[in-house]
């Protein structure tokens, strides 16, 4: 059921000026957004969330698009601001170490592997520190941001095939780590191989 305006209404009231859009806008993408900026090792996530927003309602007169399209242009402007903080701080970024702080677990997507249907978000963080850089961005933008590959190949400037690449090594490293716990290769458990991550949520209050 509907609970307030369509996206499309949400979106044109933001780029007329009404604050009431730019508050629901702020308020269903800015904790996918801290989260992502928390776990890559910003140094102020929430500050760098805010420069990332600040960005987005100076733009967002520009903008065209549905709304999957207006996470994935988000998502591209936090990226960027995450990029500019590593160059500022000279140094590989560090993950977070206050897993009480991170968003709420929020899967989401159609990745190629049922392995992720499993990683709650403090799953994520721990199992990602010790990824490459490129492989965790991959996971982090699939996961918490639940982009498409080729989203993400927008937000990080690759290839498609370069994403799925990537995708397909960090995967390959979550499982190695899964399965001695117990965990079942992909195609061993009935019913759940290949099965998509559960939808999220539709933007609160612009459905």
């Amino acid at each position: 059921m509907a609970t307030g305006p369509a996206f499309d209404d949400v979106l044109a009231a933001a780029q007329a000026g009404a604050a009431w859009a730019f508050e629901v806008l702020y308020r269903d993408l800015s904790p996918a957004v801290t989260g992502y900026l928390r776990l890559h090792g910003a140094l102020d996530p929430d500050d760098l969330a805010s420069e990332t927003f600040l960005a987005v309602f100076r733009g967002l007169a520009g903008f065209s698009g549905d709304e999957d399209g207006l996470r994935s242009w988000v998502f591209t402007i936090a990226h960027r601001r995450l990029v500019d903080d590593w160059r500022r701080r000279s140094r590989r970024p560090r993950l977070a170490d206050d897993v009480d702080d991170l968003l709420p677990e929020t899967p989401g997507g159609d990745v190629e592997d049922d392995v992720l249907t499993r990683l709650g978000t403090e799953t994520v963080h721990r199992m990602c520190a010790g990824l490459p850089a490129d492989q965790r961005s991959v996971l982090l933008l699939r996961v918490l941001a639940d982009l498409t590959v080729e989203q993400v190949a927008a937000v990080m400037d690759r290839s498609v095939g370069s994403v799925k690449a990537l995708q397909r090594r960090g995967l390959r490293r979550l499982r190695a780590e899964l399965e001695p716990a117990g965990t079942p290769r992909t195609g061993e458990t009935g019913g759940t191989a290949g099965a998509p991550l559960s939808a999220r949520p539709a933007m609160t209050g612009a459905r």
